[in-house]
């Protein structure tokens, strides 16, 4: 199953990405990140591999994401 903030972000406007972000935050808020990542790779929803790509990836974007970190408690 894709990831519901993903799926809902393929095809809309740019506008709408961040309500659908904003959502997304509202759903995980209080729930720790680690845990559910741990949790994803143990059982083979994600493998090792696909984390590390993606932590990778996040890694080069981290400056994109700058300016709305405060936004959210990061």
């Amino acid at each position: 199953m894709a990831n519901k903030l993903y799926s809902e972000m393929q095809g809309q406007p740019q506008g709408d990405m961040l309500g659908s972000f904003d959502s997304f935050m509202q759903q995980m808020r209080g729930q720790n990140p680690r845990a559910i990542i741990n949790q994803m790779v143990q059982s083979g929803r994600i493998s090792q591999e696909q984390l590390n790509a993606v932590q990778q990836r996040a890694q080069q974007m981290g400056g994109m994401f700058g300016r709305i970190k405060s936004r959210y408690g990061f």
